[in-house]
């Protein structure tokens, strides 16, 4: 007995879980949508609050474009509430759904790109689906009592579909009254004559005030943790050894930010912190890809230089935010220079001598890239190259790095 009851109670199968999802999968509600209503479905399905799906999305597409592919996939494979079918489903002829056919080939169309930047991408596109998939197998194992599962449309039966009671109208005995119901108060259809007499009026109790809504106490306490992380940094960063940077600091704060949505998610607060950990994230991002070495006074503005001798010449010139033109054509015909011209947001201009033997190393990482005789356009664009100039080897040697880290250009010319 006790062996059929822990049967009983045992959790369902992967593969009753899975078809259980498919059967009472999330449908995409036309009111309080945003675009196509994929992360409301899913937030009215399992009974979440559907700006934390959204922020999901929103962060699984800085991972080779995964929460672009998965919202497509969800405008494709969820259906809207009242239709009988998803898009796909209806397009391969197994219902109707509201969505136009040419719409639905329209995000067919549109899951090209999308899978042509995932594929195209390193091993995080692929960590990133395998957990948006893992959290709907959990959400739907764990909450799926908690939501609103709505059947197709195609389930629900309706007064047209039952069709309406035909009776006999003893006054005109050849009429059949097929397009009307007998009312509450002749419920044997005796008078059908005076069912178009309103109903009689009940007078209804007056609703009950809404109880008044417990405020979640999740915001406050996730920022006094957000103030307790700052303090902590404060006092051992200048014992870390230079690990603790400004980048650090603000992947911890948005971390503990992130706990914090989550648990508001399920306690129905939190809200606030999302006015916080966008712009954060924002310069957490821009910190570490486009300033990895932080922001100085002096690393703002723009660089102009025309060395005479090659004494002059620094080996590097470097800004955060602005621009280098370095013109080399005053320098001597002979000797050997080796130089740096380096920008994380910005242009790089390099014009060498005629004759110079030139080895150089362009590279942007968003714009382009015109490198002597080779040019690049796009992200991560770069040129390496060897130019002996018109007359062959001999004469002054340059070795130069022109680089933008960010978005820019970079243009190294003869002159």
């Amino acid at each position: 007995m006790s062996g059929e009851s822990t049967k009983a109670h045992s959790a369902p199968s992967v593969e009753d879980t899975l078809k259980d999802f498919w059967a009472t999968r999330p449908r995409r509600p036309r009111q309080g949508r945003k675009v196509a209503g994929v992360a409301a479905g899913i937030g009215a399905r399992y009974g979440i609050d559907p700006v934390i799906v959204r922020v999901a999305f929103v962060v699984a597409t800085f991972f080779g474009g995964a929460g672009v592919l998965a919202y497509l996939l969800g405008w494709l494979f969820l259906a809207e509430e009242d239709d009988e079918a998803s898009p796909i489903e209806a397009l391969a002829g197994h219902g109707s759904s509201s969505s136009s056919t040419a719409f639905t080939v329209a995000l067919c169309v549109a899951m090209l790109p999308a899978f042509w930047w995932f594929f195209d991408r390193d091993f995080s596109g692929f960590l990133a689906v395998a957990l948006i998939g893992g959290s709907l197998f959990l959400l739907h194992r764990h909450r799926s009592h908690l939501g609103v599962a709505r059947p197709p449309a195609a389930a629900r039966t309706s007064e047209t579909e039952t069709g309406p009671t035909v009776v006999w109208d003893p006054i005109d005995p050849g009429y059949e009254a097929q397009q009307q119901r007998p009312p509450a108060w002749d419920p044997l259809g005796a008078a059908p004559f005076a069912w178009d007499l309103p109903e009689p009026s009940s007078r209804e109790p007056d609703p009950e005030p809404p109880a008044p809504r417990r405020r979640s106490k999740v915001g406050l306490v996730t920022m006094a943790f957000v103030l307790l992380a700052v303090g902590v940094g404060v006092l051992v960063g200048p014992d870390t050894g230079g690990w603790l940077t400004f980048q650090h600091g603000i992947g911890v704060i948005l971390g503990i930010l992130g706990l914090g949505l989550v648990a508001g998610a399920f306690s129905g607060g939190g809200r606030g912190l999302i006015g916080l950990a966008v712009p954060l994230a924002a310069v957490g991002i821009a910190m570490t890809v486009v300033w990895p070495t932080g922001i100085t006074a002096e690393g703002v503005g723009d660089v102009d230089d025309k060395p005479l001798t090659i004494e002059q010449v620094r080996s590097s010139y470097q800004r955060n935010l602005g621009s280098v033109t370095l013109d080399l054509r005053e320098l001597p015909t002979s000797g050997e220079v080796k130089t740096k011209a380096k920008v994380d947001v910005g242009d790089v201009t390099v014009i060498v001598p005629e004759t110079a033997d030139v080895t150089v190393k362009c590279s942007a990482g968003v714009g382009s890239v015109k490198c002597l005789n080779d040019e690049r356009n796009g992200p991560d664009s770069k040129v390496t190259t060897v130019d002996l100039g018109p007359d062959g080897k001999g004469g002054l040697v340059i070795e130069l790095d022109a680089i933008v880290s960010g978005p820019g250009s970079v243009e190294v010319r003869r002159g």
